[in-house]
């Protein structure tokens, strides 16, 4: 299916374990590759693109470096077979102790060549490694306007929140946020035609709209907003937010409907379909944010993505069996589910294994 033609958005796409490797905790990760790749095939479909690589693929929360390397070339393959749109995470997760500049600086030269050689958009994202290392905005500044110089084509910055990591707290330099944007705009303007936007997930609308407003002419403010994410696309008289969001990766169908109609100038009809998941959303995205992966996940089994309730790392002990049945309850009551009955009975397998009789 064709791409949008109103806004760019990208879901950024979970990883599926291989349920039947033998691994130990803090091993590499085992990936099932072909039913990885057939879940971007199924965001294709649908016309979204995929954010490869990102957060949600589980990168630094179970998949290391060396996998991510891997699932971008090989996502970035089929989405050259499929002519789907593809942008991919290049960081510093190779990092194994504490480095200084030089060594974020090398770490992120290493995985933007990476993804530029496989034809992808590389989305430079937020590393715990520089907020580690940075003393202060200049540092940001440095390192990232020397890196977007070495660039072949634009590249989009990526600003992830404390609530997704703990780690970025104060990232840009600052704990505060409007000191960090004055950082981050400056860091774009002292490379024009170098990025093409800043995916912002900070959960904060107001912040976002701000911050968009004050973007140079052609930079996109794509939303990582997975709380407030209807608003934002559908944007004001102002102007609006793209959209590179992991709750895409569950909601690929009704938001790609949703997406038709705003193509077609229907904002109303857009929001009438959207507005309604923002209740699993915000569920799913609960504090601890960062454990939304397992959510995410939960959901690609019961719509029969895949065979299993696996994820590397052993990620899916991360919530609750209590949280997880709200989520069922509420994306049953969204009509997610291809096959109602094969997720009612993956849902009572899970009580049964999890919670045992009543």
């Amino acid at each position: 299916m064709t791409p949008f033609t109103s806004r760019t958005v990208y879901a950024a796409a979970h990883v599926v374990a291989d349920p039947y490797a033998d691994v130990a905790p803090g091993s590499p990760a085992a990936v099932d590759w072909d039913t990885t790749l057939a879940f971007r095939r199924h965001l294709w479909a649908h016309g979204l693109g995929v954010a490869e690589g990102m957060d949600t693929a589980q990168r630094g929360m179970g998949l290391d470096w060396a996998g991510a390397a891997e699932l971008i070339r090989r996502s970035a393959a089929e989405a050259r077979a499929c002519g789907g749109l593809l942008v991919a995470g290049a960081g510093t997760d190779q990092l194994t102790g504490p480095a200084g500049l030089a060594g974020v600086h090398a770490a992120y030269e290493e995985q933007l060549a990476l993804v530029e050689s496989t034809g992808a958009r590389p989305v430079l994202m937020a590393s715990r490694a520089l907020a580690a290392a940075a003393r202060d905005a200049d540092d940001y500044l440095a390192v990232c306007t020397d890196l977007l110089r070495q660039v072949s084509g634009p590249v989009i910055l990526h600003w992830l929140g404390p609530m997704f990591d703990p780690a970025l707290e104060g990232y840009w330099g600052s704990a505060d946020l409007d000191t960090a944007t004055d950082t981050l705009l400056k860091i774009i303007a002292e490379q024009p035609g170098k990025v093409d936007g800043v995916k912002v997930s900070l959960l904060d609308a107001e912040r976002e709209v701000a911050l968009r407003r004050r973007l140079p002419e052609g930079v996109r403010c794509y939303t990582g907003d997975d709380h407030h994410y209807p608003e934002l696309i559908a944007g004001d008289e102002h102007g609006h937010s793209d959209a590179l969001l992991g709750v895409l990766d569950p909601l690929a169908v009704p938001a790609a409907r949703a997406m038709r109609l705003l193509d077609s100038g229907d904002t109303e009809g857009f929001q009438a379909l959207l507005d309604p998941t923002v209740a699993l959303a915000r569920h799913l995205f609960a504090p601890p944010t960062r454990y939304y992966k397992t959510g995410v996940v939960f959901l690609a089994w019961l719509a029969g993505h895949q065979g299993h309730f696996t994820m590397v790392g052993g990620l899916q002990s991360a919530r609750s069996l209590p949280h997880l049945e709200r989520a069922y309850e509420l994306a049953a009551a969204l009509g997610l589910f291809p096959d109602p009955a094969l997720a009612r009975s993956r849902m009572e397998a899970l009580r049964t294994v999890y919670g045992g009789a009543r």
